[in-house]
C-alpha cells in the first residue's frame, strides 16, 4: 500500500472508530479462519448429514452438531435454559395424480404430470381432487391497491382453478412504468400468488413458469415434485390455503390458451392497467392422495449477553438446512448436500461467534446467533421466529442474514440485497470502503431474492433487516469471471445434487472476507445506543415505526 493510500485508510478508520464508543474495528479480526470454516462446511454437506432436511436423520445430526459447537464455542443458550426453539411443523407427501384431464368446447386432452405440471397441497386431508374445476386466467393474481392494480376484481373465483404469472405486472413485456420497474415487490412471489388465490376463495392456483421471471429453471420446481413438503403447524388457527397448488410450463399455459379460442398474447395483455381476467371455458380434473405428519424441527439458538445493554439484541441468521434425499441427477447422486446452499452460511456463523468471543471488549448489546429450520420449505423456521420471538421485536436492534458464502477467492465487492430498506446498508458500506472495497448492488431485482430468505420475515416484523450476496469484481480476475461463476451456479448446482463441497477449488477466502465485513456491522452495532431505522420508501417502515 502506498502512503497516500495508507493515510486515506488511516483516517477512514478513525472516523469508522469515533463512532462508536469502545468500538475497535480491528478488535475480533483475527480470530477469523478459512481452515475452520472449510471444516464446518465439509461436515455439515457430507453425505453423512443426508441433505440436511427437516424430519430426517440428517436433521438429528445436524441439530446435534450445531448444539454440540454453540456450547464449545462459549455462547450461552439462546431460548432461556436451551438452544433450542421448537418448531411445530406438519410434513404432507403429496402424492398426486399422473395426469390432469382437460376438457373444453373443442374436445378434451390430458396433461401429464411432471413434464407439463407439477401440485401439491397445503392441506392436511388425505384427498384432494379437482373435479371438472373451472379455470380461470387472473394475469398476475395481484390486488396491491397502492399501485392500482387489483387482478381480481368483479371476479368470483371460488370453487375454481385460477392460472396465474410469476413475477410483478410490466415484466413479462419488460415495462418499468409498472411498481417497482426491474425490482420484483413481495406481490411477484409464487409465495404471495398462493396466498392471494386463498384470499380469494380459489379452490387450486397454477402458476405460469417462465425462467426469467421466476429466474431458475422448471427443473428446479421438478426436483420436489411428489416429495413431502413442510408447513407449520397451525391446527386451531384460521389460516387459508387453496386445495392444490403448483406450476405449469409456458408452453402447457399456451396450450390451454389455444384451447379455449386464445393464443399468447393473453400473457401480454395481461401487463395491461385494468386488464380484466379471462374465463377460459374449460374445466381440469386430477387428484392427490396426501399423507400428513405432524412433528417437530427446530431452530439451534445461542447468544453473547451484552455488558450494558443486554436487553437490546443483534440477530445473525443462517438456515441449516437443505433439501435432503431426492431425485437422482445423470450421475446418480440423489443427497442434495446443500454445500453452498447454506452449510456455508450455517458454517459462518461458527466464525462470528468465535471473532466477538475472541474480543478484548465484549458488546455491550446482546448478539444472538439463530441457525434456522425450514428456510427451502418456505422460510418456515424464521416465520416461527418471528411469530413466536425469543427478543421482542422492539427491542431486536437488527438482523443479518447469511445464505450463500463465497467459496472461492475473494472479491473487490459484496452485493446489497433489497437496495435502499433500511439503515445496516449504510453500516455495511462503511465497513467496506474501510478496507478499499465497495458496494454493489443486485443485478438481478426482478429475481425479488430480497424475499427469498430468512431475513424477511424479521422484515415483515419491522426490524431492520440486511441480506448481502457474494461479489462478482473478484481480485485479479474481474467482474466476468465472477459474473461466470455465479451464473455456473445458478444453471448447473443451484438446488442440485451437484452443490457439493469440493476442497480441491473452495477456498473459502472470499467467504472470510465477506464475513469480516457482516462482522464489522454487527459490532459496531452492539456498542451503540442508537436503532438503526429503515429508508424512505421501504415497505417495512410503517411496521417499525408502529
Amino acid at each position: 500500500m502506498n502512503k497516500r493510500n495508507l493515510g486515506i485508510s488511516l483516517l477512514a478508520m478513525a472516523a469508522f472508530s469515533a463512532c462508536s464508543t469502545g468500538f475497535d474495528p480491528e478488535d475480533g479480526l483475527a480470530a477469523f479462519n478459512a481452515d475452520s470454516l472449510k471444516h464446518h462446511v465439509s461436515i455439515l454437506a457430507s453425505d453423512s448429514f443426508m441433505g440436511r432436511k427437516p424430519f430426517t436423520e440428517g436433521e438429528t445430526k445436524t441439530i446435534d452438531y450445531l448444539t454440540t459447537q454453540f456450547a464449545a464455542a462459549g455462547l450461552e443458550p439462546g431460548n432461556g435454559n436451551s438452544f433450542i426453539q421448537d418448531v411445530p411443523m406438519v410434513s404432507l407427501l403429496a402424492k398426486a395424480d399422473p395426469s390432469m384431464q382437460v376438457t373444453g368446447a373443442k374436445g378434451s386432452f390430458q396433461l401429464k404430470a411432471f413434464d407439463d405440471y407439477i401440485v401439491w397441497t397445503d392441506k392436511v386431508d388425505s384427498l384432494q381432487t379437482l373435479d371438472k374445476s373451472e379455470l380461470v386466467f387472473a394475469g398476475y393474481g395481484v390486488v396491491a391497491p397502492e399501485y392500482n392494480w387489483n387482478d381480481y376484481e368483479g371476479l368470483d373465483v371460488k370453487g375454481k382453478v385460477v392460472m396465474v404469472m410469476v413475477n410483478d405486472p410490466g415484466f413479462w413485456v419488460g415495462d418499468t412504468s409498472l411498481f417497482k420497474g426491474k425490482s420484483m415487490t413481495y406481490y411477484g412471489r409464487w409465495t404471495y400468488k398462493f396466498e392471494e388465490a386463498a384470499r380469494q376463495g380459489a379452490k387450486a392456483c397454477l402458476i405460469i413458469h417462465n425462467t426469467a421471471a421466476a429466474s431458475y429453471p422448471f427443473s428446479v420446481q421438478q426436483n420436489s415434485f411428489n416429495t413431502s413438503r413442510l408447513q407449520l403447524d397451525t391446527r386451531g388457527m384460521d389460516v387459508k390455503h387453496c386445495d392444490m397448488i403448483g406450476w405449469v410450463t409456458e408452453k402447457t399455459a399456451n396450450r390451454l390458451f389455444s384451447a379455449a379460442g386464445f393464443d399468447s398474447t393473453l400473457l401480454k395483455k395481461a401487463n395491461t392497467p385494468g386488464f380484466k381476467a379471462v374465463p377460459l371455458n374449460l374445466n381440469v380434473s386430477t387428484g392427490m392422495k396426501v399423507q400428513a405428519t405432524y412433528k417437530k424441527s427446530y431452530n439451534v439458538i445461542g447468544k453473547i449477553t451484552g455488558t450494558k445493554r443486554p436487553d437490546e439484541v443483534i440477530i445473525y441468521t443462517a438456515h441449516w438446512d437443505h433439501l435432503g434425499i431426492g431425485r437422482p441427477d445423470a450421475t446418480g447422486d440423489s443427497i442434495y448436500n446443500g454445500a453452498l446452499d447454506n452449510a456455508t452460511g450455517t458454517a459462518g456463523l461458527f466464525e462470528l461467534i468465535r471473532a466477538f468471543k475472541s474480543m478484548k471488549k465484549q458488546p455491550e448489546r446482546t448478539v444472538v446467533f439463530l441457525a434456522v429450520t425450514a428456510e427451502e420449505q418456505g422460510l418456515l423456521g424464521s416465520a416461527y421466529y418471528a411469530q413466536n420471538p425469543v427478543y421482542p421485536a422492539d427491542k431486536t436492534v437488527a438482523n443479518i442474514n447469511m445464505d450463500g458464502l463465497n467459496r472461492f477467492e475473494p472479491t473487490k465487492d459484496i452485493v446489497i440485497v433489497g437496495e435502499g430498506q433500511s439503515d445496516l446498508e449504510d453500516y455495511l458500506k462503511e465497513a467496506v470502503e474501510r478496507t478499499g472495497g465497495y458496494i454493489s448492488y443486485d443485478s438481478h431485482p426482478e429475481a425479488g431474492y430480497y424475499y427469498r430468505s430468512d431475513h424477511f420475515n424479521f422484515a415483515k416484523a419491522g426490524i431492520p433487516a440486511l441480506y448481502v450476496s457474494t461479489g462478482i469484481d473478484v481480485i485479479n480476475k474481474g467482474k466476468a469471471f465472477g459474473q461466470k461463476l455465479e451464473d455456473d451456479y445458478t444453471d448447473k448446482n443451484y438446488h442440485q445434487p451437484s452443490d457439493s463441497y469440493d476442497p480441491t477449488t473452495w477456498t473459502m477466502n472470499g467467504a472470510i472476507n465477506d464475513l469480516k465485513w457482516l462482522f464489522q456491522v454487527g459490532k459496531k452495532l452492539s456498542f451503540e445506543t442508537h436503532m438503526p431505522k429503515w429508508k424512505a420508501g421501504s415497505e417495512f417502515k410503517a411496521k417499525r415505526e408502529k
